[in-house]
């Protein structure tokens, strides 16, 4: 799901403003494999920490599967998850350095445009305060 989220974004970033290179951050709600309550974990330390007690740092393949789907940008992004105790949402923050100026309005028209245009369904817009519920 991260990559169903970072994807449509940095192809539409990439596509205006060449994206040199990029970090992402997704905070992420629990998954089935994580542990209910502390436990042994077979892998790193972290893992076997309880998920609805903590906040837990966590590797993500999302970053190198957008440079699978999206050739331009393979090896250019990067990025980290942390798993928090909530529903099934996630959200992403993409940072990213440009190859061409923009202003934060003028990404901000792009993504607006790419939504409401050849996106329609795949990705959305809002300037509205909305929460993840």
């Amino acid at each position: 799901c991260t990559t169903n989220c970072l994807a449509p974004l940095a192809k539409v970033i990439n596509d205006n403003f060449e994206i040199v290179e990029g970090l992402m951050t997704t905070v992420h709600a629990t998954t089935a494999t994580q542990k209910t309550v502390d436990g042994p974990s077979g892998k790193l330390w972290r893992d076997g920490r309880g998920d609805q007690q903590n906040i837990i740092p966590a590797a993500t393949g999302a970053a190198k599967a957008v440079g699978k789907v999206i050739p331009a940008l393979n090896g250019k992004l990067t990025g980290m998850a942390f798993r928090v105790p909530v529903a099934n949402v996630s959200v992403v923050d993409l940072t990213v350095r440009l190859g061409k100026p923009a202003s934060y309005d003028a990404i901000k028209q792009k993504v607006k445009e790419a939504a409401q245009g050849p996106l329609k369904g795949i990705l959305d817009y809002t300037e509205e305060q909305v929460v993840s519920s």
